[in-house]
């Protein structure tokens, strides 16, 4: 057994919860009720828009949370923590409430994509694990889904276990993938434990390992015959690779009734090659043979081949997609936003000199505002459990230009934040993959414009607030600063 087979993800913390954890606990505080928000600053690669993904494993986490006599013993050996302390640990359990957005749901800068309303110590000790999840799988989901859209409905797999970061990241990260909507996964634990079809066929070791690229081939079509398809770019694409893959087609594959699958370059210039190569199979009667193309591919190389012209009929994404390489941070944050009980919070504002960072204080309620013809023009922030009545024309602040009276008119809403985890329990039936995935295509088909989702110069999706939750957000504000100022 390794330290990976026994290993606890409980223990997959930032110290510093611990250390406020039992500083709460020493402070008589452990019970106190807290809220905090999970929301982002900004859209990766400048884009429009974001999918939210990770819900799943989140809640996985803490339906299992707990620490094993190692697990306290090992914080007992930092010499740090009371005996009282760690006894509480070895009796934890999370025991709060979850709201969150569906996963798979379009989201925006500075809205409250998760809030978590619990005992102190408990909403303290899950932030590292919330974050990492949101942080890594939205960021893919969201790189996936750039990527799928510049392929215009060619077939897109992901490629990119060996360039992960680790094991997990491959794994999760092809779950997100497949939730931005790729097709299919090389990742073969994706595909056990979360249903992704699996597609791969040969390396360039296999063509190197015989003795010449048409018996590597020739070997290859006889074990699959099925599902031939041949790496064509181990010597020479045009002058060895293609004609070797035809002969194969035509002295092995068709006296047997089969046909060949497709054919896969890795190297040069994939443009002028996919072109030579789609002439060369036409020419051979190889018109239904398919074009697979790779080699450090994103939504940048893709549309620029699409733009030239390109005969691609699928490609296979790897490092680009798996790690985001075009910006690898998300940036999602926990921040705290109420302090109360049950029946009363007292909301709690964060206030920097840059404006961006001033946080939304309190706890809220976000609705996806639907004009007439069901397409999202907004998303508001309203006070928890505040009425929203868009029988008639609903007023509404836009923080960025409060001045300006607006109101939504002929409009319907749709509450975002949902209750997923009651008493450290889930209390909805979480949908299938499948289904995420497809909840991610028909918001994106049918609700979010499509000026939002251009690569340049997106179109900037509103956040507003109902007059009650803006005049809350300013009045703390003054009093916080007046306060400040003496």
């Amino acid at each position: 057994m390794t330290q990976f087979d026994k290993r606890n993800i409980s223990m997959m913390m930032d110290f510093y919860e611990m250390t406020m954890a039992n500083g709460y606990f020493e402070s008589g505080g452990e019970h106190s009720r807290v809220a905090f928000d999970v929301f982002y600053r900004r859209n990766p690669d400048g884009g429009g828009f974001s999918i939210f993904a990770g819900l799943e494993q989140i809640i996985d986490y803490v339906e299992n949370m707990h620490f094993s006599a190692a697990d306290v013993e090992y914080f007992r050996a930092q010499n740090l923590f009371s005996e009282e302390f760690l006894n509480y640990l070895a009796n934890f359990k999370f025991h709060g409430d979850i709201y969150a957005f569906p996963e798979g749901t379009i989201m925006y800068p500075n809205e409250p994509i998760m809030t978590v309303i619990a005992d102190l110590i408990d909403a303290q000790l899950i932030e590292t694990a919330i974050l990492t999840q949101i942080n890594h799988q939205s960021l893919i989901a969201t790189k996936a889904r750039r990527i799928v859209r510049a392929a215009e409905g060619r077939f897109v797999s992901d490629f990119g276990a060996r360039r992960a970061h680790n094991m997990d990241a491959a794994t999760l990260g092809a779950r997100a993938a497949f939730i931005g909507g790729v097709n299919g996964t090389a990742t073969v634990a994706a595909g056990q434990v979360f249903g992704i079809p699996i597609n791969g066929t040969m390396a360039h070791s296999w063509v190197m390992y015989f003795k010449d690229e048409f018996e590597a081939f020739k070997r290859y079509a006889e074990v699959y015959p099925k599902n031939t398809m041949l790496l064509v770019d181990t010597y020479d694409v045009i002058h060895s690779g293609v004609p070797n893959a035809i002969r194969v087609a035509k002295e092995i594959l068709e006296p047997a009734g089969n046909r060949l699958k497709g054919v896969r370059i890795d190297s040069g210039d994939l443009a002028y090659l996919s072109k030579k190569v789609r002439k060369m199979l036409d020419d051979a009667g190889l018109q239904d043979c398919k074009i697979v193309v790779s080699n450090s591919l994103d939504e940048f190389t893709i549309t620029s081949l699409l733009n030239q012209g390109a005969e691609i009929n699928s490609f296979g994404v790897g490092e680009r997609l798996i790690t985001a390489r075009s910006e690898p941070v998300f940036g999602a944050v926990y921040k705290i936003v109420a302090v109360g009980n049950d029946d009363k919070f007292e909301p709690r504002i964060k206030v920097s000199e840059n404006v961006e960072k001033i946080t939304n204080p309190g706890l809220k309620d976000v609705y996806r505002i639907f004009n007439s013809e069901g397409q999202a023009v907004a998303d508001m922030i309203s006070l928890k459990d505040e009425e929203i009545d868009l029988s008639t024309p609903f007023r509404y602040i836009d923080p960025v230009k409060s001045w300006k009276q607006r109101t939504f008119s002929n409009c319907t809403a749709r509450k975002l934040l949902k209750l997923y985890v009651k008493d450290g329990r889930r209390v909805e039936t979480l949908p299938t993959l499948q289904e995420i995935r497809d909840y991610v295509k028909q918001q994106l088909d049918n609700e979010i414009w499509q000026e939002e989702q251009r690569f340049e110069n997106p179109h900037h999706h509103y956040l507003d607030m109902t007059p009650n939750y803006y005049e809350m957000k300013m009045n703390l504000l003054y009093k916080t600063r007046s306060q400040l100022n003496g």
